[in-house]
C-alpha cells in the first residue's frame, strides 16, 4: 500500500533544503509518495538582503510549493525540517505549526509518524535541544515519533544523532556533506517504512 509522506521544511541559506531533499529522496526510494514544502518566509526583505547566501537561496527556491495545512491532513507520515535558533526551531517554522490547532482539535494529526532534522552553525549550537523542542508539538498531537536512532550505520557516519539528522555548517556556511545526506536519506527512508508497516500490519523492508 503506497504511503504519502510530507516533508515540511524551512531553511534560509540552504542547507536544511538540502536535507529536506534527501530525506524525501530516501521515503521516495522506500515507495512513498512525497510532497516537499517549504513554510512562509517572515523575515523582512531587508533582513534577508544583509546576507548574500540567504537572499540567493529564497530567490532560487521560489518554486518550492508553500506548505499548506492540507499538506498535513493529506500525508500519512511527516518530517520537518528548520535550522536551530537558540536551541529551538525557527520562528517560520513555529508560526506554521502554529495553525495547527483545528487539526490537532479533529484528531487528524495522532497516530501519525513523524520525524526530525536540523541544522546548527556550532557543533554544540543546539541541534538535539531543537528536535527534542519540536517533539514536544508531536507529543500534543498524539503523533509517533520515529527517530533514526542507531538503527544504521549511516546514522554514525554522520555524526552520530539519534535523534534526528543533523548538520553544523561552521563559519564557512557550507551545504551538508554526502555522510549528512545519506542519513537524511535513511531518516527518510526509515519514515516511510514504518508508515508502511502501520497501514499494512507487514514489515516492509529492512530496519
Amino acid at each position: 500500500m503506497l504511503v504519502k509522506v510530507a516533508v515540511i521544511y524551512y531553511s534560509a541559506t540552504g542547507t536544511v533544503h538540502a536535507l529536506a531533499q534527501a530525506v524525501a529522496a530516501g521515503a521516495e526510494a522506500s515507495g512513498a509518495e512525497v510532497r516537499v514544502r517549504r513554510v512562509a518566509e517572515l523575515a523582512p526583505a531587508a533582513a534577508i538582503d544583509q546576507n548574500p547566501l540567504w537572499r540567493k537561496h529564497a530567490d532560487a527556491t521560489r518554486s518550492v510549493p508553500e506548505a499548506s495545512l492540507e499538506d498535513l491532513a493529506w500525508a500519512d507520515a511527516l518530517a520537518f525540517g528548520t535550522p536551530t535558533r537558540f536551541g529551538a526551531p525557527a520562528a517560520q517554522l513555529k508560526q506554521f505549526i502554529d495553525q495547527t490547532g483545528g487539526l490537532w482539535r479533529e484528531g487528524a494529526l495522532a497516530d501519525k509518524p513523524v520525524t526530525a532534522f536540523t541544522s546548527a552553525f556550532h557543533r554544540h549550537g543546539g541541534s538535539e535541544a531543537t528536535i527534542l523542542s519540536l517533539a514536544n508539538v508531536f507529543y500534543h498531537w498524539g503523533a509517533l515519533i520515529v527517530p533514526p536512532g542507531f538503527t544504521d550505520p549511516a546514522v554514525s557516519a554522520a555524526g552520530g544523532n539519534p535523534y534526528g539528522t543533523s548538520y553544523v555548517t561552521g563559519p564557512d556556511g557550507h551545504g551538508p556533506d554526502e555522510a549528512a545526506l545519506e542519513a537524511a536519506a535513511y531518516q527518510g527512508a526509515r519514515l516511510a517504512r514504518i508508515a508502511a508497516r502501520l497501514r499494512t500490519g507487514v514489515l516492509v523492508g529492512r530496519e
